[in-house]
């Protein structure tokens, strides 16, 4: 389940305000497999991709190494049963640097309607994101590495990426 990163992360934050984005919602679409169809471009501005770059690759071309692989597995679980996903997410940006934001999805047919608690109707998926507090942000952040940390020590035959991970925890 981890995902190498596209770009080498650097320790510096992007922030909504920073980019002009204040109070915007970064929205996605997916198909069931989480290959992005739609990203709006508030989306597009945080994550420094543009449409060409995003649309037809797996949403984890974000994924910040830091992420804990259960907490994808669990949200994966739960928008594949139907139901409703809410929870915080550090993302990385194109440029290396990193975001957060708390995100909602929601499984959706194929005509674009939210639907629940029918798996077998679900064409796709629609993310909303919005910008966290600070308070938010420094909760996540330490369960997260803690989590981390764990999942690679608990790992065998860790490839070198991971280790550089595991390093800067």
């Amino acid at each position: 389940m981890a995902v190498k990163p596209n770009v080498k992360p650097l320790d510096i934050e992007a922030t909504f305000k920073e980019e002009g984005l204040d109070a915007r919602a970064l929205i996605t679409r997916t198909d069931k497999k989480g290959i992005i169809t739609f990203a709006s471009k508030a989306y597009r501005d945080m994550t420094k991709y543009s449409r060409n770059e995003l649309v037809g690759k797996p949403h984890s071309i974000v994924r910040h190494p830091l992420m804990p692989e259960a907490a994808f597995r669990e949200m994966w679980d739960t928008i594949q049963r139907g139901e409703h996903w809410e929870g915080m997410v550090k993302n990385l940006r194109k440029d290396g640097k990193y975001y957060w934001v708390i995100v909602q999805i929601d499984p959706i047919d194929e005509n674009g309607n939210i639907i629940y608690h029918k798996p077998e109707k679900i064409a796709g998926y629609v993310a909303v994101r919005r910008e966290p507090s600070r308070k938010e942000i420094e909760e996540a952040d330490s369960l997260y590495k803690k989590l981390r940390k764990a999942e690679l020590l608990a790992k065998q035959n860790l490839k070198n990426w991971e280790k550089e991970v595991l390093e800067s925890l």
